[in-house]
């Protein structure tokens, strides 16, 4: 525990809006006062950032790593949904991010995972159900019940689903919620069946529906979903029910800055001071009533400082008393871990890509540039020999899925349109929600090659050319490397680059890809078994009618 020490600077009161200048002396990890002082240095102290809602393991990084990146940019703790690692390993990797969290001084406030599997439409690697739920919610260091995203099984009064939310109210935890596009009578259903929160909001209109019925409505940027500009005026109209939230974010967006990025933004666009700054810092900790401290005698010192309230430049940042950030510079040593998977599948080959041209038009799915959202195209495409082609000048790609759990489990294979690839494939084994292998490309071959380069390392990031093929390894359950964050921040902005080689002009190509397979998103999206229509929870096929559930 920390010796004490003084802080000076200017103070942001967010509650009683003002700003004064204060010496803050901490003791043993606590504020013991703030002394109102005639001057102090031309800085600003106010409580630490929160993301309100995050999935670590999309940073590619364990807990340990996340911190030592989001405290250079004044984050001081994140409410954080383990489901990622949980449909991959089940309890044993919900527990080992808590355990890795747990040595570092950050504050993780891990949720019990509601949707393991996320659905019955694809493999995943483990299943938690509502007796686990149980089990998981007793314990002190699980702090809610994360992201409720079978809102159909809410609205139909789905057994499991019913009791998992009975736990969490039982328990006094929240309950977060997941409904892209749920308005009207269905959303009030949903709200009142206990849900709290709403990250999956895309546009004004719906935010706004879902705040007047109570919901808290946690602003997302990540680096794929961005509804930060769609969202923000909300802030005007329920500044006490609002909060930012990243979601997903790579560590190349994370190396550049986090939750400071949204005040800056917001600050730019006239939004009120200290309306953004209860968003950023306190709704959070209120909301789920998080142990972090909120500069007041006797609160745990978590705070930092920064340059100035407009650009949020951090200077330093303090959990607990302690000195985890300093201009740029992380003050958090690395944490060696065991690494824990769950990876059996064979090499494939490139005639396991094969997709027969069945006549009439296709079924394409229409990848959105920085949404989770796709939308559906009819198409003809060609075909050759009656097989289809990708359609290079229309960017019509090839598209597949390969379960990593079983081995011989033949591809799922469709076809995608605005990844822009002009030769080669990229793949990835971070697929949500169940983290299967997907990959994209132009050729069948190009396609094995990149799928075969994940399922050697059990695990990454790929990207082949005709020429070269570059892995970034993930052996943390094929989501997360176990390497110092700053270096697969540098290694994930060269694979990165490698793909945009290729002419894919996506933002994020990685992240994006990663979403494909995300079923409980609309419009059109694939799993490892077939091409699958989100809006009716049913498959569909490529070509023809549906296949029925």
């Amino acid at each position: 525990m920390s010796s004490a020490f003084m802080v000076r600077g200017k103070f942001v009161d967010i509650e009683n809006r003002k700003i004064f200048p204060v010496e803050i002396l901490v003791s043993e990890g606590k504020i013991v006062n703030l002394n109102q002082v005639s001057s102090a240095p031309n800085r600003y102290i106010f409580p630490g950032f929160i993301d309100s809602h995050v999935h670590i393991e999309s940073s590619l990084l364990i807990p340990s790593e996340f911190a030592r990146l989001a405290t250079l940019h004044g984050t001081v703790a994140t409410v954080s949904d383990p489901h990622e690692i949980a449909n991959v390993c089940g309890l044993e990797g919900v527990e080992f991010m808590i355990k890795n969290g747990n040595q570092t001084p950050f504050k993780f406030f891990f949720g019990a995972p509601s949707c393991v599997p996320a659905t019955s439409f694809e493999t995943a690697g483990a299943v938690i159900d509502s007796d686990a739920i149980a089990t998981l919610l007793k314990r002190n260091d699980i702090h809610y019940l994360a992201e409720m995203m079978n809102w159909p099984g809410v609205l139909s009064g789905d057994e499991e689903v019913k009791k998992k939310i009975a736990w969490a109210k039982k328990l006094n935890k929240p309950v977060d919620g997941h409904a892209p596009g749920l308005t009207g009578v269905n959303a009030e259903k949903y709200i009142k069946a206990g849900m709290s929160t709403d990250h999956e909001c895309v546009y004004l209109e719906e935010a706004r529906h879902k705040a007047k019925l109570g919901m808290k409505i946690a602003i997302r940027e990540g680096s794929a979903a961005k509804n930060f500009d769609a969202l923000i005026d909300l802030l005007d109209e329920y500044p006490d029910q609002i909060m930012f939230c990243s979601d997903d974010k790579h560590p190349d967006s994370l190396l550049e800055g986090h939750i400071n990025q949204l005040a800056a933004r917001a600050v730019r666009k006239g939004k009120d001071l200290f309306q953004v700054l209860r968003a950023c810092c306190i709704t959070p900790v209120k909301h789920y009533n998080l142990d972090v401290g909120l500069l007041k005698p006797n609160d745990a010192a978590d705070f930092i400082v920064v340059e100035d309230l407009i650009n949020f430049n951090v200077l330093e940042t303090y959990i607990s008393g302690e000195l985890v950030a300093k201009e740029g510079n992380t003050k958090i040593s690395p944490v060696t871990c065991s690494p824990i998977n769950n990876f059996n599948t064979n090499k494939v080959k490139a005639k396991d890509f094969e997709l027969i041209h069945e006549g009439g038009k296709a079924k394409v799915i229409q990848a959105l540039d920085s949404q989770l959202i796709t939308s559906t195209l009819m198409t003809e495409v060609p075909s050759l020999d009656g097989k289809v082609v990708p359609d290079l000048e229309k960017d019509i790609l090839k598209i597949a899925v390969i379960n990593r759990y079983q081995p011989n489990s033949k591809p799922a294979v469709a076809l995608v349109k605005n990844f822009g690839l002009q030769n080669g494939a990229i793949g990835s084994s971070v697929a949500h929600d169940s983290h299967n292998i997907i990959v994209v490309g132009t050729s069948d071959e190009q396609m094995a090659r990149a799928a075969n380069l994940i399922i050697e390392n059990k695990g990454g990031l790929s990207v082949v050319n005709l020429r070269e093929s570059f892995v970034l390894g993930l052996k943390i359950a094929g989501l997360m490397s176990d390497a110092d964050g700053f270096v697969v921040a540098k290694d994930y902005i060269d694979i990165d680059i490698k793909a945009k080689e290729l002419g894919c002009t996506l933002l994020s190509p990685y992240m994006t890809l990663s979403f494909m397979a995300l079923l409980v998103i609309p419009q059109i999206k694939l799993s490892d078994k077939g091409l699958f229509d989100c809006d009716f929870f049913m498959f569909t096929n490529v070509f023809g009618q549906e296949k029925g559930i």
